[in-house]
Protein backbone atom coordinates (compact mmCIF):
# COMPACT_ATOMS: atom_id res chain seq x y z
CA UNK A 1 0.00 0.00 0.00
CA UNK A 2 3.07 2.08 0.62
CA UNK A 3 4.32 1.27 -2.25
CA UNK A 4 0.76 2.51 -4.54
CA UNK A 5 0.84 5.81 -2.69
CA UNK A 6 3.66 8.13 -3.07
CA UNK A 7 4.13 11.39 -2.57
CA UNK A 8 4.50 11.83 -6.24
CA UNK A 9 0.88 10.25 -6.29
CA UNK A 10 -0.15 12.05 -2.46
CA UNK A 11 0.65 15.30 -4.34
CA UNK A 12 -1.21 14.70 -7.23
CA UNK A 13 -4.46 13.60 -5.20
CA UNK A 14 -4.07 16.85 -3.47
CA UNK A 15 -4.08 19.00 -6.51
CA UNK A 16 -6.73 17.16 -8.05
CA UNK A 17 -8.80 17.67 -5.27
CA UNK A 18 -8.08 20.99 -4.65
CA UNK A 19 -8.56 22.24 -7.87
CA UNK A 20 -11.95 19.78 -8.52
CA UNK A 21 -13.26 22.03 -5.61
CA UNK A 22 -11.96 24.94 -6.97
CA UNK A 23 -13.00 24.65 -10.24
CA UNK A 24 -16.70 24.42 -9.53
CA UNK A 25 -17.08 27.68 -8.37
CA UNK A 26 -15.31 29.95 -11.21
CA UNK A 27 -17.57 27.93 -13.58
CA UNK A 28 -20.85 29.35 -11.66
CA UNK A 29 -19.49 32.59 -11.06
CA UNK A 30 -18.41 33.46 -14.52
CA UNK A 31 -21.60 32.66 -15.81
CA UNK A 32 -23.79 34.31 -13.30
CA UNK A 33 -21.58 37.57 -13.27
CA UNK A 34 -22.27 37.95 -17.01
CA UNK A 35 -26.68 36.98 -16.14
CA UNK A 36 -26.15 39.84 -13.51
CA UNK A 37 -25.09 42.27 -16.07
CA UNK A 38 -27.64 41.49 -18.48
CA UNK A 39 -30.20 41.57 -15.51
CA UNK A 40 -29.02 44.64 -14.71
CA UNK A 41 -29.29 46.31 -18.47
CA UNK A 42 -33.21 44.77 -18.99
CA UNK A 43 -34.00 46.39 -15.91
CA UNK A 44 -32.36 50.07 -16.61
CA UNK A 45 -33.65 49.60 -20.36
CA UNK A 46 -37.32 48.11 -19.63
CA UNK A 47 -37.61 49.28 -16.05
CA UNK A 48 -39.47 45.59 -15.20
CA UNK A 49 -39.02 45.52 -11.82
CA UNK A 50 -38.75 41.39 -12.09
CA UNK A 51 -35.15 42.18 -13.50
CA UNK A 52 -34.39 43.94 -10.65
CA UNK A 53 -35.93 41.02 -8.48
CA UNK A 54 -33.66 38.32 -9.41
CA UNK A 55 -30.69 40.82 -9.88
CA UNK A 56 -31.01 41.34 -5.80
CA UNK A 57 -31.93 37.51 -5.42
CA UNK A 58 -28.93 36.32 -7.75
CA UNK A 59 -26.16 38.76 -6.71
CA UNK A 60 -26.44 37.71 -3.16
CA UNK A 61 -25.55 34.03 -4.71
CA UNK A 62 -22.85 35.19 -6.80
CA UNK A 63 -21.47 36.74 -3.83
CA UNK A 64 -20.96 33.73 -1.76
CA UNK A 65 -19.73 31.57 -4.72
CA UNK A 66 -17.09 34.28 -5.89
CA UNK A 67 -15.93 34.42 -2.07
CA UNK A 68 -15.22 30.46 -1.59
CA UNK A 69 -13.65 30.27 -5.33
CA UNK A 70 -11.08 33.07 -4.33
CA UNK A 71 -10.45 31.42 -1.10
CA UNK A 72 -10.08 28.35 -2.61
CA UNK A 73 -7.65 29.50 -5.67
CA UNK A 74 -5.74 30.73 -2.91
CA UNK A 75 -4.86 27.37 -1.54
CA UNK A 76 -3.82 25.95 -4.93
CA UNK A 77 -0.98 28.86 -5.51
CA UNK A 78 0.37 27.78 -2.45
CA UNK A 79 1.03 24.06 -3.77
CA UNK A 80 3.16 25.32 -6.25
CA UNK A 81 5.53 25.99 -3.58
CA UNK A 82 4.97 23.20 -1.38
CA UNK A 83 4.18 20.01 -3.55
CA UNK A 84 5.52 21.35 -6.96
CA UNK A 85 8.66 23.14 -6.16
CA UNK A 86 10.54 22.16 -8.97
CA UNK A 87 7.69 23.01 -10.93
CA UNK A 88 7.94 26.55 -10.09
CA UNK A 89 11.65 26.87 -10.35
CA UNK A 90 11.69 25.63 -13.90
CA UNK A 91 8.76 27.47 -15.45
CA UNK A 92 8.23 30.35 -13.09
CA UNK A 93 9.87 32.47 -15.40
CA UNK A 94 6.32 31.86 -17.47
CA UNK A 95 3.83 30.56 -15.09
CA UNK A 96 4.79 33.54 -13.00
CA UNK A 97 4.40 37.16 -14.75
CA UNK A 98 1.16 35.08 -16.46
CA UNK A 99 -0.41 34.41 -12.47
CA UNK A 100 0.86 38.32 -11.96
CA UNK A 101 -0.57 39.51 -14.66
CA UNK A 102 -4.28 37.72 -13.23
CA UNK A 103 -4.21 39.01 -9.76
CA UNK A 104 -3.13 42.63 -11.45
CA UNK A 105 -5.62 42.95 -13.91
CA UNK A 106 -8.91 40.73 -13.22
CA UNK A 107 -9.00 40.03 -9.19
CA UNK A 108 -8.13 43.73 -9.00
CA UNK A 109 -10.87 44.71 -11.26
CA UNK A 110 -13.31 42.36 -9.65
CA UNK A 111 -12.55 43.68 -5.95
CA UNK A 112 -12.15 47.16 -6.72
CA UNK A 113 -16.19 47.13 -8.44
CA UNK A 114 -17.63 43.83 -6.70
CA UNK A 115 -18.68 46.08 -3.44
CA UNK A 116 -19.85 48.93 -5.84
CA UNK A 117 -21.84 45.92 -7.40
CA UNK A 118 -23.30 44.34 -4.23
CA UNK A 119 -24.08 47.41 -1.69
CA UNK A 120 -23.43 50.72 -4.39
CA UNK A 121 -26.68 51.20 -6.59
CA UNK A 122 -28.35 53.87 -3.84
CA UNK A 123 -24.97 55.63 -3.10
CA UNK A 124 -23.49 55.51 -7.22
CA UNK A 125 -26.37 55.75 -9.38
CA UNK A 126 -28.22 53.10 -11.33
CA UNK A 127 -25.41 53.90 -14.20
CA UNK A 128 -22.42 53.61 -12.50
CA UNK A 129 -23.67 50.90 -10.51
CA UNK A 130 -24.68 49.07 -13.90
CA UNK A 131 -20.85 50.15 -15.28
CA UNK A 132 -19.62 48.54 -12.08
CA UNK A 133 -21.62 45.18 -12.92
CA UNK A 134 -20.13 45.19 -16.16
CA UNK A 135 -16.77 45.63 -14.65
CA UNK A 136 -17.28 42.32 -12.41
CA UNK A 137 -18.48 40.20 -15.40
CA UNK A 138 -15.70 41.26 -17.30
CA UNK A 139 -13.11 40.65 -14.53
CA UNK A 140 -14.33 37.60 -14.58
CA UNK A 141 -13.72 37.01 -18.00
CA UNK A 142 -10.47 38.32 -17.33
CA UNK A 143 -9.29 35.88 -15.02
CA UNK A 144 -10.48 32.58 -16.94
CA UNK A 145 -8.08 34.39 -19.99
CA UNK A 146 -5.35 34.60 -17.88
CA UNK A 147 -5.69 31.13 -16.34
CA UNK A 148 -6.21 29.06 -19.30
CA UNK A 149 -3.29 30.49 -21.20
CA UNK A 150 -1.05 29.70 -18.38
CA UNK A 151 -2.86 25.54 -18.93
CA UNK A 152 -2.79 25.93 -22.14
CA UNK A 153 0.78 26.99 -22.16
CA UNK A 154 1.52 23.52 -20.47
CA UNK A 155 -0.55 22.03 -22.55
CA UNK A 156 1.05 23.32 -26.14
CA UNK A 157 4.48 25.19 -24.88
CA UNK A 158 5.51 27.83 -27.28
CA UNK A 159 7.36 30.92 -27.67
CA UNK A 160 10.64 29.72 -25.05
CA UNK A 161 13.76 28.37 -24.79
CA UNK A 162 15.42 26.31 -22.06
CA UNK A 163 18.61 27.68 -20.16
CA UNK A 164 21.67 25.69 -18.66
CA UNK A 165 19.68 25.50 -15.81
CA UNK A 166 16.62 23.64 -17.70
CA UNK A 167 14.67 26.50 -17.02
CA UNK A 168 11.64 27.83 -19.15
CA UNK A 169 12.61 31.56 -20.42
CA UNK A 170 10.12 33.23 -22.46
CA UNK A 171 11.60 34.58 -26.01
CA UNK A 172 8.02 35.79 -27.18
CA UNK A 173 5.31 36.86 -24.73
CA UNK A 174 2.65 36.72 -28.25
CA UNK A 175 3.73 33.05 -28.22
CA UNK A 176 3.23 32.45 -24.71
CA UNK A 177 -0.23 34.43 -24.18
CA UNK A 178 -1.54 32.69 -27.97
CA UNK A 179 -0.43 29.45 -27.40
CA UNK A 180 -2.00 26.97 -30.46
CA UNK A 181 -4.55 25.26 -27.86
CA UNK A 182 -5.60 28.59 -25.91
CA UNK A 183 -8.11 30.05 -28.33
CA UNK A 184 -10.13 26.64 -28.23
CA UNK A 185 -9.56 26.07 -24.82
CA UNK A 186 -10.50 29.73 -23.51
CA UNK A 187 -13.91 29.63 -25.87
CA UNK A 188 -14.43 25.94 -24.91
CA UNK A 189 -14.39 26.74 -20.78
CA UNK A 190 -16.26 30.04 -21.28
CA UNK A 191 -19.59 28.68 -23.13
CA UNK A 192 -19.19 25.44 -20.47
CA UNK A 193 -19.51 28.26 -17.15
CA UNK A 194 -22.36 30.01 -19.02
CA UNK A 195 -23.98 26.34 -19.46
CA UNK A 196 -23.73 25.84 -16.30
CA UNK A 197 -24.64 28.65 -15.15
CA UNK A 198 -27.41 28.29 -17.01
CA UNK A 199 -28.67 24.59 -15.86
CA UNK A 200 -28.31 25.87 -12.44
CA UNK A 201 -30.77 28.96 -12.94
CA UNK A 202 -32.70 27.14 -14.57
CA UNK A 203 -33.48 24.25 -12.11
CA UNK A 204 -33.49 26.90 -9.86
CA UNK A 205 -36.24 28.23 -11.21
CA UNK A 206 -37.93 24.79 -12.16
CA UNK A 207 -37.84 24.24 -8.24
CA UNK A 208 -40.16 27.39 -8.05
CA UNK A 209 -42.63 26.69 -11.05
CA UNK A 210 -43.40 23.45 -9.16
CA UNK A 211 -44.00 25.30 -6.22
CA UNK A 212 -46.14 28.15 -7.86
CA UNK A 213 -46.14 28.74 -11.59
CA UNK A 214 -47.72 32.71 -11.00
CA UNK A 215 -44.67 34.14 -10.29
CA UNK A 216 -43.27 36.26 -13.04
CA UNK A 217 -39.83 36.52 -11.97
CA UNK A 218 -39.59 32.62 -11.64
CA UNK A 219 -41.13 32.54 -15.19
CA UNK A 220 -38.33 34.85 -16.65
CA UNK A 221 -35.72 33.00 -14.68
CA UNK A 222 -36.70 29.91 -16.57
CA UNK A 223 -37.27 31.12 -19.47
CA UNK A 224 -34.21 32.96 -20.04
CA UNK A 225 -32.05 30.11 -18.37
CA UNK A 226 -33.15 27.52 -21.19
CA UNK A 227 -32.77 30.62 -23.61
CA UNK A 228 -28.88 30.00 -23.31
CA UNK A 229 -29.13 26.49 -23.05
CA UNK A 230 -31.11 25.77 -26.56
CA UNK A 231 -28.52 28.50 -28.10
CA UNK A 232 -25.28 27.97 -26.79
CA UNK A 233 -25.49 23.83 -26.01
CA UNK A 234 -25.32 23.31 -29.71
CA UNK A 235 -22.38 25.92 -29.97
CA UNK A 236 -20.07 24.24 -27.52
CA UNK A 237 -20.60 21.07 -29.23
CA UNK A 238 -19.19 22.39 -32.07
CA UNK A 239 -16.46 24.35 -30.61
CA UNK A 240 -16.00 21.21 -28.62
CA UNK A 241 -15.17 19.40 -31.55
CA UNK A 242 -12.63 21.81 -33.17
CA UNK A 243 -11.07 21.79 -29.68
CA UNK A 244 -10.59 18.10 -30.74
CA UNK A 245 -9.19 18.48 -33.84
CA UNK A 246 -6.85 21.23 -31.97
CA UNK A 247 -5.84 18.07 -29.30
CA UNK A 248 -5.39 15.59 -32.48
CA UNK A 249 -3.00 17.96 -33.45
CA UNK A 250 -0.60 19.19 -31.14
CA UNK A 251 -1.70 16.27 -28.68
CA UNK A 252 -1.86 13.29 -30.53
CA UNK A 253 -1.39 10.62 -27.22
CA UNK A 254 -4.36 12.17 -25.89
CA UNK A 255 -6.95 11.72 -28.27
CA UNK A 256 -5.68 7.93 -28.15
CA UNK A 257 -6.32 7.45 -24.67
CA UNK A 258 -9.80 9.35 -25.11
CA UNK A 259 -10.74 7.10 -27.86
CA UNK A 260 -10.25 4.09 -26.43
CA UNK A 261 -7.10 3.46 -29.19
CA UNK A 262 -5.00 1.19 -28.34
CA UNK A 263 -4.16 -0.26 -31.73
CA UNK A 264 -3.28 1.77 -35.13
CA UNK A 265 -6.09 1.92 -37.50
CA UNK A 266 -4.45 2.35 -41.02
CA UNK A 267 -7.94 1.92 -42.46
CA UNK A 268 -10.42 3.78 -40.07
CA UNK A 269 -10.61 4.09 -36.82
CA UNK A 270 -13.91 3.26 -35.05
CA UNK A 271 -15.50 5.16 -32.57
CA UNK A 272 -15.73 3.32 -29.37
CA UNK A 273 -19.06 3.98 -27.56
CA UNK A 274 -18.35 2.37 -24.68
CA UNK A 275 -16.09 -0.34 -23.21
CA UNK A 276 -13.79 -1.22 -20.34
CA UNK A 277 -9.94 -0.56 -21.01
CA UNK A 278 -7.85 -2.98 -19.92
CA UNK A 279 -4.38 -1.24 -19.54
CA UNK A 280 -2.65 -5.10 -19.18
CA UNK A 281 -3.85 -6.16 -22.13
CA UNK A 282 -3.52 -3.01 -24.39
CA UNK A 283 -7.41 -3.60 -25.55
CA UNK A 284 -10.97 -2.26 -24.74
CA UNK A 285 -12.79 -4.97 -23.55
CA UNK A 286 -16.70 -5.23 -24.32
CA UNK A 287 -16.19 -2.16 -26.68
CA UNK A 288 -19.70 -0.92 -28.33
CA UNK A 289 -17.84 0.53 -31.79
CA UNK A 290 -19.51 1.90 -34.61
CA UNK A 291 -16.46 1.42 -37.15
CA UNK A 292 -14.26 4.01 -38.99
CA UNK A 293 -16.68 6.76 -37.16
CA UNK A 294 -13.71 8.17 -35.26
CA UNK A 295 -11.57 8.61 -38.27
CA UNK A 296 -14.85 10.53 -40.23
CA UNK A 297 -15.26 13.15 -36.68
CA UNK A 298 -10.95 13.77 -36.32
CA UNK A 299 -10.35 13.83 -40.22
CA UNK A 300 -13.32 13.91 -41.91
CA UNK A 301 -12.30 11.05 -44.05
CA UNK A 302 -14.01 7.39 -43.23
CA UNK A 303 -10.58 5.71 -44.15
CA UNK A 304 -8.03 8.02 -43.15
CA UNK A 305 -5.59 6.42 -40.72
CA UNK A 306 -5.12 7.02 -37.02
CA UNK A 307 -2.37 6.19 -34.84
CA UNK A 308 -2.67 3.91 -31.44
CA UNK A 309 -1.27 3.95 -28.19
CA UNK A 310 0.41 1.09 -29.53
CA UNK A 311 2.91 3.77 -31.34
CA UNK A 312 4.36 5.69 -28.19
CA UNK A 313 6.69 3.88 -25.43
CA UNK A 314 4.90 2.62 -22.70
CA UNK A 315 6.42 5.30 -19.62
CA UNK A 316 4.93 8.21 -21.68
CA UNK A 317 1.08 6.66 -21.83
CA UNK A 318 -1.36 8.40 -19.92
CA UNK A 319 -4.11 6.70 -17.92
CA UNK A 320 -6.34 5.42 -20.47
CA UNK A 321 -9.29 4.25 -18.00
CA UNK A 322 -9.41 7.80 -16.61
CA UNK A 323 -9.32 9.43 -19.76
CA UNK A 324 -11.33 7.09 -21.80
CA UNK A 325 -14.75 7.32 -19.30
CA UNK A 326 -14.00 11.22 -18.25
CA UNK A 327 -14.40 12.15 -22.03
CA UNK A 328 -17.62 10.06 -22.18
CA UNK A 329 -19.20 11.48 -19.25
CA UNK A 330 -18.37 15.16 -20.65
CA UNK A 331 -19.71 14.05 -23.55
CA UNK A 332 -22.62 12.39 -22.37
CA UNK A 333 -24.12 15.51 -20.34
CA UNK A 334 -22.88 17.63 -23.09
CA UNK A 335 -25.66 15.86 -25.45
CA UNK A 336 -27.89 15.72 -22.62
CA UNK A 337 -27.98 19.58 -22.33
CA UNK A 338 -28.91 19.91 -25.95
CA UNK A 339 -31.73 17.88 -25.47
CA UNK A 340 -33.50 19.67 -22.80
CA UNK A 341 -32.26 22.91 -24.87
CA UNK A 342 -34.25 21.42 -27.57
CA UNK A 343 -37.42 20.38 -25.20
CA UNK A 344 -37.35 23.89 -24.25
CA UNK A 345 -37.96 24.64 -27.29
CA UNK A 346 -40.42 22.29 -28.50
CA UNK A 347 -42.57 23.56 -24.82
CA UNK A 348 -42.35 27.14 -25.64
CA UNK A 349 -43.47 26.63 -29.26
CA UNK A 350 -46.41 24.72 -27.92
CA UNK A 351 -47.01 27.39 -24.95
CA UNK A 352 -46.72 25.11 -22.58
CA UNK A 353 -42.99 26.20 -21.02
CA UNK A 354 -43.92 26.91 -17.97
CA UNK A 355 -46.87 24.35 -17.16
CA UNK A 356 -44.59 21.27 -18.67
CA UNK A 357 -43.92 19.38 -15.33
CA UNK A 358 -41.70 16.65 -16.89
CA UNK A 359 -39.70 19.30 -18.24
CA UNK A 360 -39.54 21.11 -14.65
CA UNK A 361 -38.26 18.10 -12.90
CA UNK A 362 -35.39 17.12 -15.61
CA UNK A 363 -34.74 20.26 -15.49
CA UNK A 364 -34.12 19.92 -11.52
CA UNK A 365 -32.28 16.96 -12.03
CA UNK A 366 -29.93 18.95 -14.57
CA UNK A 367 -29.44 21.49 -12.03
CA UNK A 368 -25.45 20.14 -11.17
CA UNK A 369 -24.89 18.65 -14.82
CA UNK A 370 -22.26 21.84 -15.81
CA UNK A 371 -20.34 21.15 -12.48
CA UNK A 372 -19.90 17.45 -13.52
CA UNK A 373 -19.42 17.89 -17.21
CA UNK A 374 -16.57 20.35 -16.05
CA UNK A 375 -14.94 18.11 -14.11
CA UNK A 376 -15.24 15.64 -16.23
CA UNK A 377 -13.28 17.92 -19.16
CA UNK A 378 -10.76 18.89 -16.77
CA UNK A 379 -9.86 15.45 -15.64
CA UNK A 380 -9.56 14.51 -19.69
CA UNK A 381 -7.81 17.35 -19.97
CA UNK A 382 -4.95 17.37 -17.43
CA UNK A 383 -4.86 13.44 -16.65
CA UNK A 384 -4.71 13.13 -20.78
CA UNK A 385 -1.60 15.18 -20.22
CA UNK A 386 0.57 12.96 -18.11
CA UNK A 387 3.27 11.96 -17.41
CA UNK A 388 3.98 15.81 -18.18
CA UNK A 389 3.51 18.68 -16.27
CA UNK A 390 4.90 20.53 -19.10
CA UNK A 391 4.10 18.64 -22.03
CA UNK A 392 6.58 16.62 -24.02
CA UNK A 393 9.47 18.70 -22.18
CA UNK A 394 9.19 18.41 -18.27
CA UNK A 395 7.45 15.22 -16.74
CA UNK A 396 5.34 15.13 -13.57
CA UNK A 397 7.79 13.17 -11.77
CA UNK A 398 10.57 15.35 -12.31
CA UNK A 399 8.31 18.63 -11.08
CA UNK A 400 7.71 17.43 -7.19
CA UNK A 401 9.30 18.72 -4.23
CA UNK A 402 11.84 17.04 -2.03
CA UNK A 403 9.18 15.67 0.18
CA UNK A 404 8.72 12.91 2.01
CA UNK A 405 4.90 10.88 1.55
CA UNK A 406 3.45 11.52 5.05
CA UNK A 407 4.18 14.87 5.29
CA UNK A 408 2.02 14.85 1.74
CA UNK A 409 -0.62 12.39 3.24
CA UNK A 410 -1.09 14.83 6.43
CA UNK A 411 -1.30 18.16 4.38
CA UNK A 412 -4.04 16.28 2.23
CA UNK A 413 -6.34 14.79 5.29
CA UNK A 414 -6.23 18.51 6.78
CA UNK A 415 -7.28 19.52 3.26
CA UNK A 416 -10.17 17.61 3.18
CA UNK A 417 -11.78 17.85 6.46
CA UNK A 418 -10.91 21.83 5.85
CA UNK A 419 -12.76 21.49 2.83
CA UNK A 420 -15.33 19.71 3.72
CA UNK A 421 -16.77 21.91 6.70
CA UNK A 422 -15.42 25.58 5.07
CA UNK A 423 -16.89 24.74 1.80
CA UNK A 424 -19.87 22.09 2.79
CA UNK A 425 -20.84 24.99 4.90
CA UNK A 426 -20.68 27.93 2.09
CA UNK A 427 -22.43 25.17 -0.30
CA UNK A 428 -25.25 24.44 2.45
CA UNK A 429 -26.35 28.20 2.48
CA UNK A 430 -26.34 29.01 -1.01
CA UNK A 431 -28.64 26.16 -1.59
CA UNK A 432 -30.94 27.34 1.55
CA UNK A 433 -30.70 30.89 -0.60
CA UNK A 434 -31.88 29.37 -3.68
CA UNK A 435 -34.24 27.29 -2.08
CA UNK A 436 -36.35 30.63 -1.17
CA UNK A 437 -38.34 31.73 -4.38
CA UNK A 438 -37.36 35.58 -5.27
CA UNK A 439 -39.73 37.90 -3.69
CA UNK A 440 -41.40 39.66 -6.08
CA UNK A 441 -44.40 41.63 -3.57
CA UNK A 442 -41.80 44.40 -2.80
CA UNK A 443 -42.46 45.00 -6.61
CA UNK A 444 -41.09 48.62 -7.05
CA UNK A 445 -39.77 49.71 -3.17
CA UNK A 446 -36.15 50.19 -3.28
CA UNK A 447 -34.28 49.41 -0.09
CA UNK A 448 -33.94 52.21 1.72
CA UNK A 449 -33.40 53.69 5.44
CA UNK A 450 -36.11 53.25 8.18
CA UNK A 451 -35.58 56.10 8.99
CA UNK A 452 -33.99 59.64 8.47
CA UNK A 453 -33.39 62.90 9.78
CA UNK A 454 -36.72 62.13 12.24
CA UNK A 455 -38.55 61.63 8.78
CA UNK A 456 -40.86 58.44 8.59
CA UNK A 457 -40.35 58.01 4.86
CA UNK A 458 -43.11 56.88 2.70
CA UNK A 459 -42.51 53.32 1.70
CA UNK A 460 -42.72 52.39 6.05
CA UNK A 461 -45.83 54.99 5.86
CA UNK A 462 -47.18 52.57 2.94
CA UNK A 463 -46.38 49.13 4.67
CA UNK A 464 -47.62 50.48 7.92
CA UNK A 465 -51.08 51.54 6.59
CA UNK A 466 -51.19 48.50 4.90
CA UNK A 467 -50.76 46.31 8.43
CA UNK A 468 -52.94 48.31 10.85
CA UNK A 469 -55.76 46.89 9.96
CA UNK A 470 -54.72 43.55 11.27
CA UNK A 471 -54.24 44.99 14.57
Amino acid sequence: MSEMFTAEVLARMQFAFTVSFHIIFPSFSIGLASFLAVLNALWLKTRNENYRVLFEYWKKIFAMAFAMGVVSGIVMSYQFGTNWSVFSDKAGPIIGPLMAYEVLSAFFLEAGFLGIMLFGRERVGDKLHMFATAMVAFGTLMSATWILSVNSWMQTPAGFAINEDGQFIPTNWWAIVFNPSFPYRLVHMVIAAFLTTSFVVGAVAAWHLLKDRTNPATRIMFSMALWMAALVAPVQIFVGDLHGLNTLEHQPVKIMAMEGHYDSHPEGAPLILFGIPNPKEKRIDYAIEIPKLSSLILKHDLNAPLDGLDTIPDEDEPPVAIVFWSFRIMVSIGFAMLGVGIWSLWARFRGCLYDAKWLHRVAIIMGPSGFVAVLAGWVTTEVGRQPFTVYGLLRTSDSLAPIEAPAVAASLIAFIIVYFFVFGAGTFYILRMMNKAPDTKRLGLRDGPIRAAGITPVQQIQLTAKGSDDV
